[in-house]
């Protein structure tokens, strides 16, 4: 609760620290073309300096999902080491817009600060009017996915934005256990869930919190799944790197939770969780789905029981559905913008 007091009057505090000039600049902005009236009243600053850039980042971020959070873009800078362009926009010494990017080289384009698996991103603006002027002084090529519909909605009719693959959520804050999720669901899909949950529980798995080594088996395990689908994997070297940065960073804004569940001498799956603000983001996960039929429906229904007794309002199961997740959770529409 003070965490989202807290963003609640920062984002006020922004808003009320526009002056009376610059809330004239914004509205003439509108009537004219976005590009020549930013060069000729605004001004645009570029920092690459990670400290700079940090810095920036504390000021404009609202801080409302993990991937508001310094330090889980971090963990993917560590791994990629690709240049960071913090485009700040000013009106005179006053800092009115961020627009944390970086660049990458092999792509010869400009994407998110932290790469384009960052979701549910805002544009980090004091006025929601700012956003043109914003995205006028952007460097291109450039492409920004996964940007919430309250930041786009405004301005659909002036820029091209696309829609993005949607993000899953489940709301906790009716729940006290998953027999309540169940219940909320058809006959049949609740049906599916029990007989897979029973299915694993008759097994007697041992569930282990926190057990970070761990993440390795997370890491085998999804490359012998995709391998023997002969599919590619996103696990190459600086992916892990990445996932092993958000491991090692954890606890500083956010915290990580994995959750292993063991058969035998067995792992069956191995999910890796971040909390933050009240959320609880399903990251990463691996099943040994052919030798554990119905372990992730073991491991969703378990999680919600988990993300509940920690006293979390959602779940968010990230971007894409994947063929499922639009039949059970809750679909929260983002955008995409590609500037030429």
């Amino acid at each position: 609760m003070k965490t989202e007091t807290l963003v609640a009057q920062k984002v006020k505090i922004l808003h009320d620290d526009l002056t009376k000039k610059e809330k004239f600049l914004i509205e003439e902005q509108k009537k004219s073309d976005s590009s020549f009236f930013v060069e000729k009243n605004f001004q645009k600053e570029v920092f690459s300096d990670l400290e700079d850039c940090h810095k920036l980042w504390q000021e404009f971020s609202p801080q409302k999902t993990i991937f508001d959070t310094w330090e889980f873009r971090l963990a993917f800078y560590n791994a990629y080491q690709d240049q960071p362009h913090f485009v700040l926009l000013k009106n005179g010494n006053r800092k009115l817009g961020l627009l944390p990017l970086w660049y990458e080289k092999s792509k010869k384009k400009y994407f998110w600060f932290g790469s384009w698996w960052q979701e549910e991103t805002e544009f980090f603006v004091k006025d929601s009017s700012l956003i043109p002027a914003l995205l006028a002084a952007a460097p291109s090529p450039m492409h920004l996915n996964a940007i919430t519909k309250e930041s786009v909605l405004p301005f659909k009719d002036k820029f091209n934005f696309e829609r993005d693959d949607s993000k899953y959520v489940l709301n906790l804050e009716n729940l006290k256990t998953h027999e309540d999720y169940l219940m909320t669901l058809k006959k049949n899909r609740r049906h599916d869930l029990r007989k897979d949950r029973r299915r694993i529980e008759k097994q007697n798995p041992e569930i282990l919190i926190n057990n970070f080594s761990d993440f390795n088996n997370l890491v085998d395990i999804c490359k012998k799944r995709f391998a023997k689908k002969g599919e590619s994997t996103d696990w190459d070297k600086q992916r892990i790197m990445a996932f092993e940065e958000v491991l090692r960073l954890g606890n500083k804004s956010y915290e990580t939770r994995m959750v292993t569940v063991k058969i035998g001498d067995r792992i069956a799956g191995v999910d890796l969780n971040g909390l933050y603000n009240k959320t609880y983001f399903t990251l990463k996960c691996g099943y040994d789905v052919d030798n554990f039929p119905g372990i992730g429906n073991f491991m969703n229904l378990f999680e919600i029981d988990d993300a509940i007794k920690l006293g979390m309002k959602k779940i968010d199961f990230l971007q894409n559905n994947y063929g499922w997740k639009s039949q059970y959770f809750q679909s929260i529409p983002l955008f995409k913008y590609n500037k030429s």
